[in-house]
């Protein structure tokens, strides 16, 4: 009797040894002989084959794997992989829009390859919407919401502000968002009760307080490069702080760029990182129609009436008779010299296009976002690296994205072209994956005509 159950122990032992692996559970995806950009150096890893389970890389390896083992094969001959984008200054439809024109929106971030959004409005409904995202019941990028608005009109008293921070940490808001009119002794307050109970800040500088005063309260972040024109516009020119027009572009003759280097000296030594939308400065308010861009394919993923809003609020600036051309081109020549410079020797610059505002398509606008960073100096690798390892390191997420890497998050872009050599290649992505869920490229380009056509109805 012990011989025969020996026997069978042996056998169980034998037959579990050479298992070829048909009885073994699958793992998700496996993409073969693909080249991996590197975003660390911008080398290129030929040659590998990348397994995927459970939401995140669990191999990289020169060896080709069993397709045996997979649900899904990816056939990476002749194509690129890298880390999926962060747009982060991206706005998310507030609950009037409805649930469906919300999922709409984030799946055309998706679209373009951008797999971690950072809203710059929040609303309490944007909180479920993290969460959803995050436990995979929303197909949507990785989520961080800011709160609601702390501006002018909603914090006017100190008492108040320490109210509001207090109440949108509790709620768990990823982060405070700024905006204009709030008064020195208010925004102070904001700051020193952010900093007590360890909320961030972030968005624009309002008059009253003023660029160098804003960097020294260590921001995490100032968007659209906001304060830096009227902190150039030397104090003997005795300007009235509020007349400084659209971002500053009032005292553009008044600017002293000489004055720049000392203002990217105090976002390093303060750690303010700079989220410059340049798009918005390039299509918004510069000198090119409203027709001209209304005829750019992208805006057929949004409704009419949101065109004609488009449409009248930009005609209404150039008609302004502020504007003129000269003085745009002079302006945003301060704006190149001021982005660049912060690149070179500040804190760091972060991809953000500020979508969807005037004419910046969710998704879409991240492609001329990247044009405009290039125009003003920025090389393809410091572009990629401003949506990739930056955003990761200004979130402490180092070891959650930004890279191609084993244990890393599984949210990645295929391409047909290496993007260091020409951004453009982000322009037609072969795929997109998010917590390794795989988007093919048909199946975004069905999703997309879907929106498309549902925006034709409204």
């Amino acid at each position: 009797m012990k011989t025969i159950l020996y026997l069978f122990s042996f056998i169980l032992v034998f037959t579990s040894c050479n298992n070829t692996g048909q009885n073994r559970p699958k793992q998700d995806i496996l993409i073969s002989n693909i080249s991996i950009l590197d975003v660390a150096d911008g080398s290129i890893l030929e040659n590998r084959y990348v397994a995927i389970d459970s939401g995140r890389i669990t191999s990289i390896s020169q060896k080709a794997l069993d397709t045996t083992l997979f649900e899904t094969v990816i056939q990476g001959d002749g194509k690129f992989l890298m880390p999926g984008l962060a747009e982060m200054h991206a706005h998310i439809p507030p609950p009037e829009s409805g649930e469906e024109r919300i999922k709409e929106t984030l799946f055309l971030y998706l679209s373009n390859g951008i797999t971690t959004i950072r809203g710059m409005l929040g609303n309490p409904i944007h909180l479920e919407l993290r969460e959803n995202a995050a436990n995979g019941s929303l197909l949507s990028p990785v989520i961080y919401t800011s709160s609601p608005s702390l501006n002018g009109n909603s914090v006017t008293t100190k008492e108040e502000a320490i109210e509001k921070v207090t109440q949108y940490q509790k709620d768990g808001y990823d982060f405070l968002k700024i905006h204009p009119g709030i008064q020195k002794e208010v925004f102070d307050q904001v700051v020193a009760t952010a900093k007590e109970v360890g909320i961030p800040f972030s968005g624009h500088v309002p008059v009253d307080v003023g660029i160098r005063h804003a960097l020294e309260s260590q921001y995490a972040s100032i968007d659209h490069v906001d304060g830096f024109t009227e902190g150039l516009v030397p104090a003997s020119a005795n300007v009235e702080p509020n007349e400084n027009g659209f971002f500053g572009y009032a005292f553009t003759p008044l600017a002293d760029t000489t004055q720049i280097d000392d203002l990217v000296s105090l976002s390093k030594k303060n750690k303010v990182w700079i989220v410059p939308t340049q798009s918005l400065f390039e299509r918004w308010f510069a000198p090119i129609s409203a027709d001209e861009l209304l005829s750019q394919p992208e805006m057929k993923y949004m409704n009419q009436s949101t065109l004609d809003n488009w449409r009248n609020t930009k005609n209404s600036y150039m008609e302004d008779d502020s504007f003129t051309e000269a003085q745009w081109q002079q302006f945003d020549a301060i704006r190149k010299k001021l982005i660049k410079k912060l690149q070179d020797n500040g804190q760091g610059i972060l991809l953000g296009s500020d979508a969807p505002q005037l004419f910046n398509v969710p998704g879409f606008s991240i492609q001329h976002e990247m044009a405009g960073m290039l125009r003003a100096g920025m090389t393809p690798m410091e572009i990629i690296q401003s949506g990739t390892i930056n955003p990761a390191t200004f979130f402490n997420a180092e070891n959650e994205y930004g890279q191609v890497k084993e244990g890393l998050s599984a949210d990645l872009i295929l391409l047909n072209d290496n993007p260091i050599k020409d951004l453009a290649a982000l322009q037609e992505n072969e795929g997109v994956i998010v917590r390794g869920q795989y988007l093919s490229k048909e199946m975004i380009q069905e999703k997309l005509n879907e929106i498309a056509e549902h925006a034709a109805q409204n």
